[in-house]
C-alpha cells in the first residue's frame, strides 16, 4: 500500500478530518441533528445503518437517524484512523468504532430483535472531499463485526447525570 508524503499540510488535513469524525459522534449523540447534516456533502450516502437504507442521501440518512434515535441512548466511539489521500482534496479513512444503542421508548432494535439495544463493534469506512477548504463527509459505510444484545430485562441506563454542552466549542468550530 502506497504511503502519503508526510508534509505540514498533510498533517493539518488529517487533523481536521478527525475532528470532522469526532463532531459527528458528538452531533449523533446529543441529537443535534441540524449540525450533524452540515457535516456532510449534499451528495454523500451511505450503507449499513440501521437508520437509513443503502443509497441513501444526507437528508435522507438525517431524517432516518433523527426519527429512530431521538429518544434513544447512543454512545459513540471512533479510534485507530486509518487515513489516506487520494489528492489533496480527497481522503479516506477507516475508524474502528464501538457504539452503544440503547432504546428508551420501547422500540427494538433491527440489529438485536427482541432486545432493547445493543453494543457494537466494527469499522466505518469514510471518504471526504475538500471543497471551499473545508473537509466534508462524500461516503459513510458501517460495517459490524459483532453485536452485543442489551437484554430486555435488564436494567436501565442511568442517564440522569450532567448533560454535554450542545455548543461548548461554539467559537468557530461548525
Amino acid at each position: 500500500m502506497p504511503q502519503d508524503h508526510i508534509t505540514a499540510e498533510r498533517l493539518v488535513d488529517r487533523e481536521k478530518i478527525k475532528t470532522l469524525k469526532a463532531q459527528y459522534c458528538r452531533f449523533l449523540d446529543t441529537k443535534q441533528w441540524e449540525k450533524l447534516r452540515g457535516l456532510f456533502l449534499d451528495e454523500a450516502v451511505f450503507e449499513g445503518f440501521g437508520s437509513a437504507p443503502t443509497g441513501s442521501t444526507a437528508d435522507q440518512f438525517i431524517a432516518g437517524a433523527s426519527a429512530r434515535l431521538q429518544e434513544a441512548l447512543t454512545v459513540h466511539h471512533c479510534h485507530m484512523a486509518e487515513i489516506a489521500f487520494a489528492s489533496p482534496d480527497r481522503a479516506r479513512a477507516v475508524w474502528a468504532m464501538v457504539d452503544v444503542v440503547e432504546f428508551l421508548d420501547g422500540k427494538e432494535p433491527i440489529e438485536a430483535p427482541g432486545a432493547r439495544g445493543f453494543t457494537g463493534f466494527g469499522h466505518y469506512e469514510d471518504e471526504y472531499r475538500r471543497v471551499d477548504g473545508i473537509w466534508r463527509f462524500a461516503s459513510k459505510r458501517l460495517s459490524r463485526i459483532r453485536i452485543d444484545p442489551i437484554p430486555s430485562d435488564q436494567p436501565a441506563a442511568l442517564t440522569n447525570r450532567l448533560k454535554a454542552h450542545a455548543d461548548w466549542i461554539g467559537f468557530g468550530a461548525a
